[in-house]
């Protein structure tokens, strides 16, 4: 597997090019801030017309994870749907596609604020996630530690080639670490952002997602 190599709480996760975090010790694969049906939900909405592939693109991915991985456990840590009906609204080949990549391993949905309580689909659901020495939650908390999470869709740059290249990038430090969004139409809030920089300690890195995970300390 190519990745980053993250120390959180005496457990050695693997920060994938993908934005998903690996587990190896528990063969767990975590996601977060999949958001899919979201091109429907704006449509709906009265907003732009995207083109309807991010609900494919963002399983094609995951799927490839899944496989390349060998994952027994998949964790998907909130917003995995854009709004509470979307679940509802998948078409029936994404529905049998979830339903595929369910089949023999333990599937947990953790809710988000986009998508709380339960939804129709197979897995169990949960308000978080604790798997000792690690906790897994949608929005990080103040003061917590071993934490897992995403919500933040946190994004980084780099300069290269007179020019600053911006990708969405995990967030890690000795407390916790904040996934990236996994979702194919999914913005981002730079990891400078208050809301992030009050959250992690000073030494925190950005680890930038690609084909080469690239870590940097955390733009401030």
């Amino acid at each position: 597997m190519n990745g980053y190599p993250v120390p959180l709480a005496g457990a050695t996760l693997l920060a994938l090019g993908s934005g998903a975090l690996w587990w190896a010790e528990r063969r767990m694969l975590v996601v977060s801030d999949l958001h899919l049906g979201k091109s429907d939900r704006i449509a709906r909405n009265g907003g732009a017309m995207l083109p309807p592939y991010e609900t494919g693109d963002t399983l094609a991915r995951l799927e490839s994870d899944i496989m390349r991985s060998g994952a027994e456990t998949v964790v998907c840590l909130g917003d995995s749907f854009d709004d509470p009906g979307a679940a509802a609204r998948l078409d029936e080949a994404a529905r049998l596609w979830l339903m595929r990549m369910q089949a023999g391993r333990r599937w947990i949905w953790v809710e988000g604020n986009h998508d709380p309580g339960p939804i129709e689909l197979g897995g169990s659901h949960l308000a978080e996630l604790p798997s000792p020495p690690l906790l897994f939650r949608h929005i990080a908390r103040p003061g917590a530690s071993g934490e897992v999470s995403g919500h933040y869709h946190p994004k980084a740059g780099v300069h290269a080639r007179g020019r600053v290249m911006t990708r969405p990038c995990f967030l890690a430090d000795s407390d916790r670490i904040v996934l990236p969004a996994y979702g194919t139409y999914t913005g981002g809030l730079r990891a400078q952002s208050p809301a992030l920089s009050h959250l992690m300690r000073p030494e925190a890195l950005a680890i930038l997602t690609g084909p080469v995970p690239q870590a940097i300390p955390m733009p401030r």
